[in-house]
């Protein structure tokens, strides 16, 4: 039986098991995951500079969302964990199915049809080569 205060013991394993590549977030991005997923598959495992390179000159809406994604993981991997950013890679990128709105488009015939705009958190996690 482990010793101290459940809460304790819990903070302890969460120390031991926490991530410590730097990473960012956007968490509802009116992007839907399918179209994210083009832009994502096109930087994983590139070096940050490729990267930045390939969302610079890719004309998806995502890939603006995305850039501005990357270039805040690599702020938080130079001054939270002190990292290079000449040596830093993406490891993971990767986009989630978020919340979806539904709006209501007027048909012929007094019929309505449903438009689903779709939202994704999307997140990039870097990693030194």
């Amino acid at each position: 039986m482990a010793k101290g205060h459940r809460s304790q013991i819990k903070k302890e394993r969460n120390e031991q098991n926490r991530e410590t590549r730097p990473s960012a977030k956007l968490s509802y991005a009116r992007v839907s995951v399918q179209k994210a997923c083009f832009v994502l598959d096109a930087i994983r495992g590139k070096d940050v500079n490729t990267a930045l390179g390939i969302l610079a000159y890719n004309p998806r809406y995502a890939s603006s969302l995305i850039e501005k994604l990357l270039k805040s993981a690599i702020a938080n991997a130079e001054n939270n964990n002190g990292m290079n950013p000449e040596n830093l890679y993406v490891a993971e990128c990767y986009a989630n199915k978020g919340p979806t709105m539904k709006r209501i488009r007027p048909r012929a015939q007094g019929r309505a049809y449903r438009i689903e705009k779709r939202m994704s958190h999307i997140t990039v996690i870097l990693d030194e080569r």
